[in-house]
């Protein structure tokens, strides 16, 4: 049966170069020269450290911005709270999702199950199954997904025959 995974994953590499890239630019920049400001990955969380407030949201900009440049969708990112970070620092987490999470991949096949389609969706781990009797349904299907889940970056792989 033809069948497509629907499933949240960044592209890490270029999640790296952009973090990278906000690295130099900080250290180049004019309006951070003097200052301790620095932005590091580790894993899939990416830690930002500032002098004020306002830094770390010209850190912030600084990042999304070098992401956008490289086509990586920026709610990929959660965006932890800016907290104090001992004596007059600032720090702020950055967490890359990866993977599905139960609340979305349940939104995913209520969405679905709602439309009548003739497809089925099934929850496989961190990633949606979505299979159906002819390639015309998944593609439906797909539209289907792009138009009522929005607010997270999903995108479709292994798409059988």
């Amino acid at each position: 049966m033809p069948s497509f995974d629907a499933v949240l994953e960044p592209d890490l590499i270029q999640v790296r170069n952009a973090v990278d890239q906000t690295a130099k630019e900080v250290a180049n920049r004019f309006d951070f020269k003097g200052s301790s400001a620095k932005i590091e990955l580790a894993d899939k969380t990416i830690t930002a450290w500032a002098d004020s407030d306002f830094q770390l949201g010209q850190l912030r900009d600084v990042l999304l911005a070098k992401m956008a440049k490289r086509e990586v969708d920026p709610r990929f990112l959660e965006h932890g709270k800016p907290q104090p970070a001992g004596g007059d620092k600032f720090k702020q987490v950055f967490t890359v999702r990866s993977g599905i999470p139960q609340d979305l991949a349940k939104r995913i096949t209520g969405a679905i199950k709602e439309s009548r389609m003739k497809v089925q969706a099934s929850i496989q781990g961190d990633t949606v199954r979505v299979t159906g009797g002819k390639r015309d349904d998944l593609q439906a299907a797909i539209a289907l997904l792009k138009k009522h889940i929005d607010d997270t970056p999903l995108s479709f792989q292994n798409f059988r025959d």
